[in-house]
């Protein structure tokens, strides 16, 4: 999770003239973020925006209306996807980043976590979560996906996904989660263990804790093949969680890969980010590429 922690190496990174702060990725436009997120992997598969239909969607929740983004090839039917955004929620590099992963022949809702209390985006793109107003504004929403209720979520997105048209229900469902996503994908796999064959971390925090309701203990009930991408900071501070997460998988079996990217500071995968890494971003991608296809059959 983002912190005074992982903020404080962000700020160092940026006064030290980090590669982000110098693009200053806050400023721009939707088009250019998304011609940023769609660069390399997708753009050497062949894929092409104008083969995607688009659209914004309303999800019935347990809790209210979840207004979320969904994409998809426009011909077919596709394994569907659930991502789940990190802190500061959806705005457009997640829309872009949909986009890039539904040109590679997936059916992917990106969701606004934080419905309880706002539509998306539920604060300004540009926005910067060591602002202590922004995190005035974030962390009280972020205390209201318990346990309880993002299990709940989990079960209606999934419950959504399966009754569009251009999901392939005989396929597994696969879901990615950034920052606060970590647990959010741990949580989607314990809770539909019949549906989910892929889960995906990128920087996640808080996935092994010592509450009865830590994430890891939802492993056995999962049946996902999983990736966790750890940031290099995050395993600084935390240096005994990526053997915790091994272990955890290696006694029930599950096929889990469990990497700590050098040089990343935690957020690194989103492209508005301010300390994205695009050589260690693309080869997550590749990564989640990988998993989804070997996974989601």
């Amino acid at each position: 999770m983002c912190d005074d922690f992982t903020e404080n190496d962000n700020s160092e990174f940026a006064k030290n003239g980090g590669e982000l702060s110098r693009r200053n990725f806050g400023k721009l436009s939707a088009a250019a973020i998304f011609s940023l997120a769609f660069s390399g992997l997708a753009k050497a598969s062949g894929a092409f925006e104008g083969d995607l239909v688009e659209s914004e969607v309303n999800v019935q929740m347990p809790d209210g209306v979840s207004d979320s983004f969904f994409v998809h090839p426009a011909k077919g039917i596709h394994p569907g996807i659930l991502m789940w955004p990190d802190i500061r929620g959806l705005r457009p590099a997640f829309k872009a980043m949909a986009k890039r992963l539904a040109a590679e022949g997936y059916a992917v809702l990106v969701v606004n976590p934080f419905y309880r209390d706002a539509k998306a985006p539920v604060v300004d793109p540009s926005a910067s979560f060591s602002d202590p107003k922004i995190r005035e504004v974030l962390i009280p929403m972020y205390k209201k996906l318990d346990h309880k209720n993002s299990m709940s979520d989990a079960q209606a997105y999934i419950r959504f996904i399966d009754a569009q048209a251009s999901v392939d229900t005989k396929r597994k469902i696969g879901t990615a989660g950034y920052c606060m996503g970590g647990p959010l994908i741990m949580r989607t796999a314990g809770a539909v263990p019949e549906r989910v064959g892929a889960a995906a971390s990128f920087h996640g925090g808080g996935l092994v804790t010592d509450k009865p309701d830590s994430p890891h203990l939802l492993i056995p009930t999962s049946n996902a093949q999983v990736l966790h991408a750890i940031a290099a900071n995050d395993d600084e501070r935390s240096p005994t969680v990526k053997g915790d997460l091994i272990e955890a998988y290696k006694a029930v079996g599950t096929p889990a890969e469990v990497e700590v990217y050098q040089g990343t500071l935690h957020g690194w995968c989103p492209p508005d980010s301010p300390v994205y890494n695009e050589a260690q971003a693309e080869k997550a991608w590749a990564r989640l590429l990988n998993l989804y296809k070997t996974a989601l059959v």
